[in-house]
Parts: C-alpha cells; structure tokens; sequence
C-alpha cells in the first residue's frame, strides 16, 4: 500500500464548558436581557400606563375628620390627652357604632337576619326585633341593626344615616319595586356601601336551577350597584336563624369593611333614637291627655356635636328646639373602656 497521510478530526470543543462561559457571562453582567423586556407596542405601554395611574388615583382620598369625636375646645383635648383610656374623662369620644340597615320587601327575613347575626355575636336569642340592636363585636367596633320599615319615608330617613347597607332580596321571586326605591334613594343620598343577600333559595328543589337563579340575579345586582359588588346566599332556615357557617361569612365581611364618612354626615348632627321616654308629669296627662307632651330621646350622637337650643327635625312631628343636651354613661361601652375592678351595675368590688 502506498504511504498515505492519516487525516484526524478535529477537536470539539465540549459543551459543557460553552454552557459554563454563558453562566459566567452572566453572572458577570448581573442584568436582565433587553429583548425579553422590550416594549411590544408603544400605544399598548401608553394605555397600560395611564390605566396604572388611574387605578392609584382612585385610591386617594381627602382626609376627613371622624363622625364620632365630642372634643370641641383645646381644653377639652388636653383634658383628653392627660386622661387613661379606661377613665370617664374619654367617655364620648369613641366612634359611634355603625348604623346597619336592614332594608328589604315584606317576608325577605330582615327580622331572621338580625336575629342570626345577633345569636353570633353575643350567644343570645332574641325575640321579636323592635327597634335598633347595638351589640359589641371587637375590641373598637360596634354595630347597630336597623330593620327598615318598607315605606317611603322611613327609606328616606334611613338611607341618610346608614354607614352600611344590607340589601334583602327574595330569590324565589327576584328584584321587587322596594329594592329599586331603596337603589334609588341610595342613589340621591351619597351611595353607602350596599351589599346584597339573596334568601329563600331552599324553595328550589334541582340544583341547576339554583344555580340559574344565582347567576341572573347576581348580573342584574351588579347592574343596579357596580360590577363586583358583593352578593351572599342564604341557602335555609334552621331553628328560626339562618345557617352558621353562612352567617359566620357575612359577619366576617362586616367586621373587616372599611366606611368612607361623607360630607353630608359629617356637616349635620344626627341621632338614631335607641330609647324614647315620655317624662311628662302624671298628674297634668290625667288632668289633661291632649296637653303638649315632654320627650326625651336617648342615642348615639353622629357627625358634629349638638348644641342647646338649635332647631332640629323629627321626622313625622316636625321642626322643633331642644331644650338641653346632656352627656350619659355608655350603655354599651367597648370593652378597653370597662375598668377591671368595676362591676357591671357600676359597683366596685
């Protein structure tokens, strides 16, 4: 055989090491790749941007003085300021508990509602609901149930002072004319927070049918509301109350919601009359039962402090003066407010 010269292949490289340089580079570089996070399109990144800062903008808010502080002197705050927080000196100036309607058209099961979210915050039953509820559920809050009487200018008067409304509506027959007067008037006064609760929906007897009603009613909602507002189902009834769990996550929603105070509310002194006692001597009503009459009104002072003397309005009587304005005792006081050795009654021990 002739001489022939071998001819070899030439040497690869490996891959590992062109795998290692790359991760090396990189490290050395520290930065992200250009390309990865370039602009797709300018008019895209402009709307993205300004949708950006919309959102942010809708955050803010104007500071607004709290609807519950009694202060009105510099001698009153420094009294404030150098007393405990358990002492009387602080009584009034905690916030208001907040005012929760009810609201809803006849056999909506307002009354079981209250009643439900009563037997869960206190672990007590009660009968029939006459008038407001105020009850403790944490450390600073409070809250007060108002069932709404399904007339006009009970709405009216209502839909002025309620912090949160809590919107009845039978799912068996759908939106009533009470619901939309309610929206309506809701609408005139500033908006409150609204949430919706659909009962009777133990009446269907196919699932998919409940689902059906669940879904229309929830777009017609949102409709009336805005988009997303919260809706709740109750499903039965046991015992006369609602079932736990359900109720159990409407209270956790209430207990966590934030209120914006208005303007309205802040600029006006309200009260919503807990008690009302008729202090009219005895003798001159039997001497005379058509004679004018001398009421006092018991409640929790909103907005801005009320003043002796100036004109205030009673729905149903009319515009009238108040004779004098006295500060009480909570009658349901937060518990950092109770002092450790007193007794209820006001006894030490």
């Amino acid at each position: 055989m002739p001489d022939v010269d071998q001819v070899n292949k030439s040497h690869r490289e490996s891959r590992v090491k062109k795998k290692r340089k790359k991760e090396n580079d990189a490290k050395q570089h520290k930065g992200k790749d250009p390309r990865a996070f370039a602009m797709a399109g300018v008019q895209s990144s402009q709307k993205r941007q300004q949708r950006k800062a919309d959102r942010e903008h809708r955050k803010l808010h104007l500071p607004m003085p709290s609807h519950a502080t009694a202060a009105q002197s510099i001698k009153q705050l420094e009294q404030l300021e150098q007393a405990k927080p358990g002492s009387r000196a602080r009584q009034g100036t905690e916030l208001a508990p907040v005012l929760i309607a009810v609201c809803g058209p006849p056999k909506s099961g307002k009354s079981t509602l209250i009643r439900s979210i009563v037997k869960h915050y206190t672990k007590q039953n009660i009968g029939e609901v006459k008038g407001p509820v105020t009850m403790v559920t944490g450390k600073k809050r409070r809250l007060t149930l108002f069932e709404c009487p399904n007339d006009v200018n009970s709405m009216l008067d209502i839909c002025k002072v309620a912090d949160l409304v809590l919107m009845l509506i039978d799912g068996s027959f759908g939106f009533e004319m009470e619901t939309f007067e309610i929206l309506n008037i809701l609408q005139t006064h500033g908006m409150p927070r609204v949430m919706g609760i659909l009962t009777h929906l133990d009446l269907f007897k196919k699932t998919s049918q409940t689902r059906k009603v669940k879904k229309e009613l929830k777009h017609r909602f949102w409709t009336e509301i805005y988009a997303g507002a919260k809706l709740f189902y109750l499903s039965g009834v046991i015992y006369g109350r609602y079932l736990k769990r359900e109720v159990q996550n409407l209270c956790r929603f209430i207990s966590v919601m934030k209120f914006r105070p208005m303007v309205w509310k802040n600029s006006h002194s309200h009260i919503l009359a807990d008690r009302v006692e008729d202090i009219t001597p005895v003798p001159q009503v039997q001497s005379h039962p058509h004679c004018d009459r001398t009421v006092a009104l018991f409640g929790y002072v909103r907005g801005c402090p009320f003043r002796e003397g100036s004109a205030v309005h009673i729905p149903g009587v009319g515009d009238v003066r108040l004779e004098s304005v006295n500060q009480l005792g909570d009658p349901c006081p937060l518990p950092t407010r109770v002092e450790p050795n007193t007794k209820v009654g006001g006894g030490e021990e």
